[in-house]
Formats: structure tokens, C-alpha cells, sequence
């Protein structure tokens, strides 16, 4: 088996009873509590007019986060880079990145992280967004890259600076692009797991290497929810299945707290969906866990796993993170 990285991934979840501040005081609880225990990156995700996600704001989480850690890599998974102009990016980051050198992370996504509406409301243009995303990842490169100091625009801070930049996709378009471009490869494996296998196939078949990686590098974003038994996994992964119900029924409220009984929730279609959708969720005790990690493994040779918990009480979701991590370690 192929020795992998783990990493986190936080949507800085908003949770029922709870405040904003309080989830992002959790968010830097759980950057600590992984960079204590090794994992090698902490990454937020860009989202938009949802009561139950509050990394809207990502690149000033991002700086919060590096603020209060260390030497864990902090980043975004992902920027939705038509959401913005590509110098307004470029400043942002080459600010992180000199605050804290050597930390930052630019992962980049086409999605607008949000519904149709707060779409238009961003400003996108749905029109455009297939030639406007690659664009957008080679103005970046330019800005950033010494050569643009002669420019007539120029990103400063930014200029110069190394942040490694990232493609995101949760379908086979961005793993044509990320081959293309010689780039690492993240994709969401956590809600979209129906074109995974197409989508490393085609980035591994088809990548070139660049001036930035001479090999393809696949990150897979799954769900995990550990705990010491396998019971109470099932029981606090009810929080994981209920916020996708929401997302379904498209009511996206704060998450709820774990539940005994999801069949007094769900239809037996929304159960089919959900499953569906969370097909790439490490659920159970540590052994259990180890054992889905192998398999997973076995079939995918990832470079590096990025787990992405929604656990409702903080304390459990950071027993899940040392338990899914030590469920890694015994792998190898």
C-alpha cells in the first residue's frame, strides 16, 4: 500500500445553538489539535448564502487560522476563483503568505459554492466560466511569478512569492485542466463521489509535468467519523446524514446534534441519496477505520487523504481526528 499524507479539511461549520465566533473559535481549536498531531494541512472551503457554513470570508479565516497556529500549512479548498478577480487573489494571498511564509496553500475550484441566485449576486458569469477558469489560474502564476515585476499590474504583495497552487473538481473537467498544467489534483470526494475514478484516471493518464510538479499528486477529500466504539460513530455521524438531507430538501440551517433514530428523518429515497452522496465516509471505531482507510487505499493510491468531519458536539470531533489519525499510523 501507498504511503499517504492526512490532512483536514473545515467548512468552518455553523452549528444549531451556536454561534459564528464560536465556530470559528472551534475551527482554530481544531487547527491546533491537528497540528499537534501531525496532520500535514488545514484547509477552508469558500461557500455563500448558507446558515450552516461560515468560511464565506476565506481568506481572512485563513489568515485567523494561520495567526493561531504554528507550522501546519493553512489554505483554501477551495477559492471558487470566478467568484473574483484573479489580482484581488493574488494580493490576498501574497499578503498570507507573507505573514506567514512558507504555510500557505491556494486551492483553487470553478464552482460558485453556492446557489444559483448568490451566483449572480457574486457576480459570475455562467457563460464564460469554462475559459474564464483556466485564464484566471494562469494570471495567478503570472502574478506571482519575478518575471511580471515589469508589468504594468502587478500583485504586491504577491509578486515573486511561492504558494503553491492547488485545482480542485468534483467532476473530470478540472483533472484535464490540473494534467494540463502540471498541477496537484484535489478532488471532492466528501459529497461527489460518482466521478472519482474517471476523474484520477484521466489526471493520471494525461498529466504533463511543469515547472511545479514533475509527478502527478491526487489529494481525496473524504468524510470520517471516529470514536471508540463502532456504536457511537454510527450515532454521531446522524449529524453528517442530516445536514445533506438538508442540503436535498435545500435548507441549509445550522447542523444538527446526532439523533438514535435517522428513519423517523429521512424517506427512503433521501436515505438513497445520501448514501449516495457520502459513499466516501469512514465511519466507526479505530480498527474499523484502519480497515476502510486500506481498502480505500488499496484501490486508489492517493497521495494524501483530507478528512472533513461534521461532528456536532467539538470535543468528539476532535477524539475523531486523534482516532482517525492513529487508525493511519497503524497502517504503516
Amino acid at each position: 500500500m501507498k504511503n499517504f499524507e492526512i490532512s483536514v479539511l473545515d467548512l468552518a461549520p455553523v452549528k444549531q445553538g451556536k454561534s459564528i465566533n464560536d465556530t470559528f473559535q472551534d475551527s482554530l481549536s481544531l487547527a491546533n489539535f491537528a497540528e499537534n498531531l501531525n496532520y500535514k494541512r488545514f484547509w477552508l472551503a469558500e461557500h455563500h448564502n448558507m446558515e450552516s457554513i461560515a468560511s464565506s470570508a476565506t481568506s481572512v479565516l485563513i489568515g485567523f487560522i494561520a495567526n493561531g497556529t504554528k507550522k501546519i500549512r493553512v489554505g483554501s479548498g477551495g477559492i471558487m476563483l470566478p467568484n473574483h478577480s484573479s489580482l484581488i487573489i493574488a494580493e490576498q494571498f501574497g499578503t498570507l503568505e507573507s505573514l506567514f511564509p512558507g504555510r500557505i496553500d491556494l486551492g483553487l475550484g470553478r464552482a460558485p459554492g453556492t446557489d444559483g441566485l448568490t451566483a449572480q449576486a457574486l457576480g459570475r458569469n455562467p457563460a464564460i466560466i469554462n475559459e474564464q477558469f483556466p485564464r484566471q489560474i494562469l494570471e495567478l502564476q503570472r502574478y506571482f511569478s519575478k518575471e511580471n515585476s515589469n508589468a504594468l499590474v502587478r500583485a504586491i504583495p504577491g509578486e515573486g512569492l511561492d504558494i503553491p497552487l492547488y485545482i480542485l473538481g468534483s467532476s473530470t473537467d478540472s483533472a484535464w485542466l490540473a494534467a494540463e498544467l502540471g498541477l496537484p489534483y484535489a478532488f471532492a470526494g466528501h459529497f461527489a463521489p460518482d466521478q472519482m475514478d474517471m476523474a484520477f484516471k484521466i489526471y493520471r493518464e494525461h498529466f504533463e509535468p511543469s515547472q511545479y510538479l514533475d509527478k502527478p499528486y491526487i489529494i481525496a477529500c473524504v468524510n470520517g467519523v471516529a470514536a471508540e466504539t463502532s456504536e457511537e460513530a454510527n450515532f454521531l455521524s446522524t449529524t453528517l446524514f442530516q445536514a445533506f438531507i438538508n442540503i436535498i430538501r435545500n435548507d441549509r440551517k445550522p447542523f444538527p446534534k446526532p439523533v438514535e433514530d435517522m428513519d423517523s428523518i429521512w424517506s427512503p429515497m433521501e436515505k438513497t441519496m445520501v448514501l449516495k452522496m457520502l459513499k466516501f465516509s469512514f465511519v466507526g471505531n479505530q480498527s474499523e477505520i484502519a480497515e476502510q482507510l486500506r481498502n480505500f487505499q488499496d484501490k486508489y493510491q492517493v497521495d494524501e487523504l483530507m478528512i472533513n468531519s461534521h461532528i456536532y458536539d467539538h470535543s468528539k470531533r476532535l477524539e475523531s481526528y486523534e482516532i482517525i489519525k492513529r487508525a493511519v499510523d497503524s497502517l504503516f
